[in-house]
């Protein structure tokens, strides 16, 4: 699957902006601060419904409007899809997929599989473990319709019961309802653990390789999952911390605590590993990233590189474009210095400044 082009009207700095893409290497490159990484957000968004930032619709709606549409033009093996997006401050999203609106934004996921790469994803390695969890989270919903599905059913339930966890501090005679929520924590949340840990198998089998290459033989790369409560514990964990939970007025117990760790001989770099080894673990991860989507969807990911060559020294630089191939890629950088020029074939290039994007057509 490639992406042909997208066009965005008040979506953040843009008011109204088309922009065509090669299938092979683009390239968008200006100054800070000029709505490089809008674009790359704009396309992430199209595809996943969701901001890799993390940023709600309202945020995302230019200043002043009610709301923002993306359109992009997909195609994947001589057919063409078009997908409309509308994003609204006070209401949810809209989506149509070829002219026909879909019930709802999970509809979209896997359609279009995208990676994308900034340099904040360095530090998913040395960072908390809910950034952990939303790197696993997202992959696995891409490449997972029904993990989806348990997902959103999962973060539900959890949230209505920790909303009667509160409400049972006035009404104490809530806590014979608290069993049938427990039922169905556990059904869904027993079903996330088991594919988290089928997700941990699978990247191992790629991860290993990817990271004794990067880091020239010298170092073996495990990851390794940590639940917080086994699949078939669950329910029983649930009922033996209610009390506990009552008194915190929040759910101590579940995947959504779950960690992943990433050991090198037999120590975890997380909290022991060099800044450069975390560095490479991370890289390593989203290289995996890229085999894993064309392992499980049969498909090439779309490749979004935010900025993120500047972060890397010149083996790390070489292995990642090395690592591009036929993938369709899009860049951004600051400047199209010598590295840039000569490294690799750009296929593509345009200069963004001040929210405006010029084709920079012989660069």
């Amino acid at each position: 699957m490639i992406i042909k082009s997208i066009e965005l009207a008040d979506y953040r700095n843009y008011g109204c902006l088309s922009l065509e893409f090669d299938r092979g290497t683009n390239i968008l490159y200006g100054d800070n601060a000029q709505g490089k990484t809008n674009i790359l957000e704009a396309i992430f968004v199209a595809a996943t419904t969701k901001s890799h930032r993390g940023a709600k619709d309202r945020e995302i709606v230019a200043f002043g409007k009610e709301e923002a549409h993306i359109r992009t033009y997909l195609e994947k093996e001589a057919v063409e899809t078009r997908v409309d997006m509308h994003l609204r401050k006070s209401k949810s999203k809209g989506i149509a997929i070829d002219g026909q609106k879909i019930k709802k934004a999970a509809d979209l996921m896997g359609l279009c599989n995208v990676v994308f790469f900034s340099p904040e994803d360095l530090g998913i390695i040395k960072n908390g473990p809910a950034e952990r969890r939303r790197f696993v989270d997202m992959e696995l919903c891409q490449l997972d319709s029904l993990y989806l599905y348990n997902l959103n059913h999962y973060n539900r339930i959890v949230n209505q019961r920790n909303k009667l966890l509160k409400d049972m501090y006035m009404n104490p005679d809530l806590k014979e309802t608290l069993s049938v929520w427990d039922m169905q924590l556990a059904s869904f949340g027993s079903k996330i653990i088991q594919r988290r840990k089928l997700f941990g198998e699978q990247l191992n089998e790629i991860i290993y390789g990817i990271h004794r290459k990067l880091s020239g033989d010298r170092e073996e790369l495990a990851v390794h999952y940590e639940p917080d409560v086994e699949a078939e514990d669950f329910e029983e964990k649930l009922r033996a911390n209610q009390d506990r939970d009552i008194r915190a007025k929040m759910t101590s117990v579940g995947p959504h605590r779950d960690d992943f760790s990433f050991i090198i001989g037999d120590i975890d770099i997380r909290r022991f590993g060099s800044q450069g080894q975390q560095r490479t673990a991370a890289l390593s991860l989203k290289l995996s990233e890229i085999e894993l989507v064309k392992k499980i969807a049969k498909d090439a990911p779309i490749l979004l590189l935010d900025d993120v060559l500047s972060e890397l020294d010149s083996n790390r630089q070489n292995y990642l474009l090395g690592s591009i191939g036929d993938i369709q890629t899009i860049i951004t950088c600051t400047g199209l210095d010598e590295f840039v020029k000569h490294r690799f074939e750009i296929n593509k290039v345009y200069q963004v400044s001040e929210g405006t994007v010029a084709c920079m057509n012989g660069v």
